[in-house]
C-alpha cells in the first residue's frame, strides 16, 4: 500500500512539474479538475475515517469512497477521456448557472467527499463551518426580513454551481494556489530534508552560538529560521527543532514549559519568514494580482521583528532561570559554511530569480533543480534516483491535507460571496466601532481590534489557510473601507490567521512542543504567547496610521529606517513588560510603564512616538533608582545574598 500511495504520489508530482513548462490547452479549470481528482482519492486512502475498528491500511469503506471519489471528480472530464475532443467539458463549462441533474448529484458527492477529507485530515472543525456556510446560504430566505443577514436564499442547485461548475469554490483561488505553489514548494522542501539542508541549519545554528547562557535560547531561534525552508509549517518544524534542541535546553536549565513556548515561538516563525512562507502568502498573491517577490518584501520588517521579539525574550529568561552554558560537540561555523553552504544556494536563487520576473512556481523548480545537483558534493545525502522518488512522494503527500482544505475553504468563499454574507458582515463590523464613538481614528482602531479578535477566534477552529480565505472575504473589505491599503488590510489578517497558532487554548504548535518537553500544555501555550506577543501588536501598525505601510516597504527608504527603529524599540519595551528585566529584575512599576510605551510606539505618530519614548525613559529611570538602593541595601548576616 506504501508502494501504492508513493507512485502515485510521484505522478502527480511529475505531472505538476510537467504543467510549469507545458501548461494544459484546455484551461486552468481543467488542470485543477485532474488535480483534485487525484488528491482526493489518496487523501481518503491515507488518512484513517476514526470510525469503528482501525486499521493501518484502508478499509474496504475507504476504497470504495475512493473510487466514488475518482470517478465524480472525473466527471466533468468524462466525455474528453473516451475522446470527445473537448465538446463535453465545454458543453459542462456552459451548464453553469443552469446545471443538470447529474451535475447537481455529481457536485453534491464531491462536496461531501472533500469534507470527509477535511474531517480526516484536519478534525471536525471546519467541515461544520463549511456545512453552516451552505446552510446559510440554502436558508438564508427563512430568516426575518429585518435581521441584519438575511438574504433571498439560494437553490440547492445554484449552490453546486457556484461551488462545483464554475471557477470559484472547489476550484477556486485557494485550489489553484496548492495545485501549484503549495505542490512545488512542498516538493522544494522533501529536496533539501533529503539532501541533508536540515541537518546542516541545525548544526550551523549550534556552531554559530558556542559558549553563552542564552546560546541554546539563540540556536531555536536560529534554526527555527533556517528550517522554515524545509517545512514550511509551523507545527512540523517545531517537532523538527524539539526533538534535538530540547535536550540541550533541558541541560541549559529551561524548565520544560519555557522551553516549550520557545520551540513554539520559533516554530511559527517558519510561516512568517521569506523566502518560504506558508500557504496563505501565495493566496495573497493570488488575490491581490502582485508577484510572490513582492509579498516576500512585505514580509521582511515584520519578520525582523518578530525575530527581535524572540531573541530579546530570549536574553531575559537566560538571566531569568540562571540559564548554563551548554558545550555541543560540532564543527566551527566557518567550516561548515565551506563543507556545506551550498544549502544556502537554492534559497537565494528562489530570490534572486524571483528579482529577475521570474513566475515564483518556475522559480522553485529552478532551485529545486539546483539543489539536487549540489547534493552531489555530499556523498551521504546525494540526490540519486531512489532518493530523488522518495522525496517527490514525501513532498506530494505533505500537500493532500492542504488540498482538502483549500477546496473547502474555496466553498465558504464562494458561499459567502454569494450569498452577500461579506459586504453584510464587514458592515456590522464597522458599525459596531461607530456605535461606540464618531472619531475616524478611533473606529478604525476599534475595527482593527475586533477584526484582529475575530480572525483569531476563527483560527481557534480552522487551519491557517482557511482562516485567512475567510477571513479576507470579510475582514479584508471592512478595513479598506475605512482608508486601509490592500496590501496592509491582507498582511494584517494574514498574521492574525497565522498566530491563531499559538493562541490558547487550541495552540497546535504549543501542543506539539509540550508533548516533547514533557511540559504543561496550558502553561506552554502561555509562554508561546509571550514569546510572540509582538507579533500580535505589530499587525496594528500596518493600518492605524500611514506610517505604519512603510513597515511593509511600502514609502521610501528614509521612512521605512525610522518606523522600523521606532517599532524595533516598541518590541524592546514589549520584552520588558512580559519578560520583567532591564538590566536586573524588573518591577511592576517599570513593567507598567513599559507597557503603554510600546502601544504608543507601534501607533507610529509623532506625538505619540514622544510619549512611548518618555514613557519608556522614566521606566529606565525608575529601574535604575530602584535598582541603585537594593545594591545599596546592606546584607544581614546570614541572609541571602542580593542583586
Amino acid at each position: 500500500m506504501g508502494h501504492l500511495v508513493a507512485a502515485a504520489c510521484v505522478l502527480i508530482g511529475l505531472f505538476t512539474l510537467y504543467q510549469v513548462f507545458f501548461p494544459l490547452a484546455q484551461g486552468n479549470q481543467f488542470s485543477l479538475i485532474l488535480f483534485l481528482a487525484a488528491v482526493l482519492p489518496l487523501t481518503l486512502l491515507c488518512y484513517r475515517s476514526g470510525l469503528g475498528r482501525q486499521t493501518t491500511n484502508p478499509t474496504p469503506v475507504d476504497w470504495l469512497l475512493a473510487v466514488l471519489a475518482l470517478v465524480v471528480c472525473l466527471y466533468p472530464l468524462l466525455p474528453f477521456i473516451i475522446g470527445d475532443g473537448g465538446g463535453g467539458f465545454d458543453a459542462f463549462l456552459g451548464r453553469q448557472g443552469a446545471p443538470g441533474v447529474v451535475d447537481v448529484i455529481a457536485g453534491s458527492l464531491v462536496l461531501f467527499l472533500v469534507l470527509e477529507a477535511c474531517r480526516r485530515t484536519t478534525g471536525l472543525a471546519l467541515p461544520i463551518v463549511c456545512l453552516v456556510a451552505l446552510a446559510y446560504a440554502y436558508y438564508g430566505g427563512y430568516l426575518p426580513q429585518n435581521a441584519a443577514i438575511a438574504h433571498a436564499g439560494v437553490d440547492w442547485d445554484q449552490i453546486i454551481s457556484a461551488g462545483y461548475l464554475q471557477s470559484t469554490g472547489l476550484y477556486g483561488v485557494p485550489l489553484d494556489v496548492a495545485a501549484t505553489y503549495i505542490v512545488l514548494f512542498t516538493i522544494y522542501g522533501a529536496v533539501l530534508d533529503s539532501s541533508g539542508a536540515s541537518k546542516f541549519f541545525i548544526d550551523l545554528s549550534f556552531a554559530a552560538f558556542r559558549r553563552s547562557r542564552a546560546a541554546p535560547g539563540r540556536t531555536v531561534t536560529l534554526a527555527g529560521f533556517l528550517l522554515g525552508s524545509v517545512s514550511g509549517s509551523g507545527t512540523a518544524t517545531t517537532v523538527s527543532l524539539g526533538s534535538v534542541c530540547w535536550p540541550v535546553l533541558r541541560r541549559a536549565g529551561y524548565p520544560a514549559e519555557n522551553a516549550g513556548g520557545m520551540l513554539a515561538a520559533a516554530g511559527i516563525g517558519a510561516i512568517l519568514s521569506p523566502p518560504t512562507m506558508g500557504a496563505a502568502a501565495f493566496i495573497i498573491a493570488e488575490y491581490l494580482g502582485v508577484p510572490y517577490l513582492t509579498v516576500l518584501i512585505w514580509a521582511i520588517v515584520p519578520t525582523l521583528l518578530y525575530y527581535l521579539g524572540i531573541l530579546l525574550a530570549v536574553e531575559i529568561d537566560a538571566r531569568r532561570y540562571g540559564a548554563r552554558e551548554v558545550e555541543v560537540a560540532t564543527q566551527s561555523t566557518w567550516r561548515l559554511l565551506g563543507r556545506f553552504g551550498y544549502h544556502l544556494i537554492s534559497l537565494v536563487l528562489i530570490v534572486v530569480f524571483l528579482a529577475v520576473g521570474m513566475p515564483a512556481f518556475k522559480a522553485v523548480v529552478y532551485a529545486t533543480a539546483a539543489q539536487i545537483v549540489l547534493s552531489y558534493l555530499d556523498k551521504e545525502h546525494r540526490m540519486t534516483p531512489g532518493r530523488l522518488y522518495t522525496a517527490l512522494a514525501n513532498g506530494v503527500r505533505g500537500v493532500l491535507a492542504v488540498a482538502a482544505v483549500c477546496a473547502a475553504a474555496g466553498v465558504i468563499a464562494a458561499m459567502i460571496t454569494r450569498t452577500g454574507l461579506g459586504l453584510q458582515l464587514h458592515s456590522i463590523l464597522v458599525n459596531a466601532a461607530r456605535a461606540i464613538t464618531e472619531n475616524p481614528a478611533l473606529v478604525l482602531v476599534i475595527t482593527a481590534v475586533f477584526a484582529a479578535l475575530a480572525v483569531a477566534v476563527l483560527g481557534l477552529a480552522v487551519p491557517v489557510t482557511a482562516s485567512f480565505v475567510i477571513s479576507w472575504v470579510i475582514v479584508g473589505p471592512a478595513l479598506q473601507d475605512l482608508g486601509v491599503v490592500a496590501p496592509a488590510a491582507a498582511m494584517f489578517v494574514f498574521y492574525f490567521a497565522v498566530l491563531s497558532e499559538v493562541t490558547p487554548p487550541t495552540a497546535l504548535a504549543s501542543v506539539a512542543a509540550s508533548a516533547i518537553t514533557g511540559g504543561r500544555v496550558i502553561p506552554t501555550m502561555w509562554q508561546t504567547w509571550k514569546y510572540t506577543l509582538p507579533a500580535f501588536l505589530v499587525p496594528f501598525a500596518f493600518v492605524l496610521t500611514d506610517n505604519g505601510q512603510a513597515l511593509l516597504g511600502l514609502r521610501p527608504f528614509a521612512e521605512i529606517a525610522w518606523t522600523t527603529a521606532v517599532a524595533g524599540l516598541a518590541v524592546a519595551a514589549l520584552a520588558v513588560a512580559t519578560g520583567g528585566w532591564l538590566v536586573r529584575r524588573a518591577g511592576w512599576p517599570e513593567r507598567l510603564l513599559c507597557a503603554p510605551a510600546a502601544a504608543l510606539l507601534l501607533y507610529l505618530r509623532i506625538e505619540t512616538i514622544i510619549i512611548g519614548v518618555v514613557l519608556l525613559a522614566v521606566a529606565v529611570a525608575v529601574h535604575l533608582v530602584l535598582r541603585r538602593r537594593v545594591l545599596g541595601e546592606p546584607v544581614e548576616p546570614h541572609s541571602p545574598a542580593v542583586g
